[in-house]
């Protein structure tokens, strides 16, 4: 909760990833509240949810948790289609259950979100474009609203763009940051080094839960080496994500 409410989601999205996919023998009222919230996060944070769990999910969760989030799941389908009209009446006609389960603010950033990536769309296909004309494609209110919006996206770093006020245009730009200068080369190496050593670390301690006989005596070798590659897996993320501000693309 405190890295969703510091908007630190790709931290949160790997929390609460391990809270849904921690062994259970029964379902609990943590890990459905928590995979809402992951269903919400990954909208926010990725523009996409995928509801295929890993291998490593315990059966109770991947046979229950889909039936106590179904107006999660079904607003996650009304994202995907990218219109934003459809995703607003959903979410009204929904306001009280996602308000009764304390989500409605993170369901509001959800609809925030498909604005941003419909603009962000934008992108990838004109060079300049009215703020009208944005506003008209992503059915925003009208020039302004969609100057706040760019304005907002270009301050938080998700697009690169310059407003002339006088014409109302918008002119997309490409990233500036070229990923070579001295400072971010000596940045990558130092990111690279301590995944290294991470890595060397998960390596020896493979190494002695597999040959841990009281270990492997209480959980089959199958399950263990899944355990093991769920470990890596997450501190692996932990690291390049605290030890690298360089944002890439999903």
């Amino acid at each position: 909760m405190v890295c969703i409410g510091q908007k630190q989601f790709r931290k949160a999205l790997e929390l609460l990833h391990n809270v849904v996919t921690a062994p259970m023998s029964t379902l609990n009222a943590i890990a459905v509240e928590a995979y809402k919230k992951y269903i919400l996060v990954s909208l926010i944070h990725l523009g996409q949810f995928s509801t295929s769990f890993p291998k490593y999910t315990s059966s109770v969760a991947q046979r229950n948790l889909k039936n106590f989030s179904q107006p999660y799941l079904e607003l996650s389908n009304s994202y995907g289609t990218g219109r934003i009209s459809e995703l607003e009446t959903f979410v009204q006609t929904n306001k009280e259950k996602f308000e009764s389960d304390n989500n409605l603010g993170l369901v509001m950033q959800v609809v925030s979100s498909m604005y941003k990536r419909n603009i962000q769309r934008l992108t990838q296909t004109y060079l300049t474009l009215s703020l009208q004309d944005i506003a008209n494609t992503v059915q925003l209110r009208g020039p302004k609203q969609a100057e706040m919006h760019v304005l907002q996206m270009i301050e938080d770093g998700e697009i690169y763009a310059t407003i002339n006020q006088k014409d109302g245009m918008v002119r997309f730009l490409e990233d500036p940051e070229q990923y070579k200068t001295c400072g971010m080369i000596e940045h990558i190496d130092s990111s690279i080094k301590r995944l290294m050593a991470v890595s060397k670390k998960l390596t020896s301690m493979d190494e002695l839960m597999s040959c841990d006989p009281m270990y492997l005596g209480k959980v089959g070798r199958g399950e263990t080496e899944i355990w093991i590659l769920m470990i890596l897996t997450v501190s692996l993320r932990n690291s390049l994500s605290e030890t690298s501000k360089v944002q890439f693309s999903e």
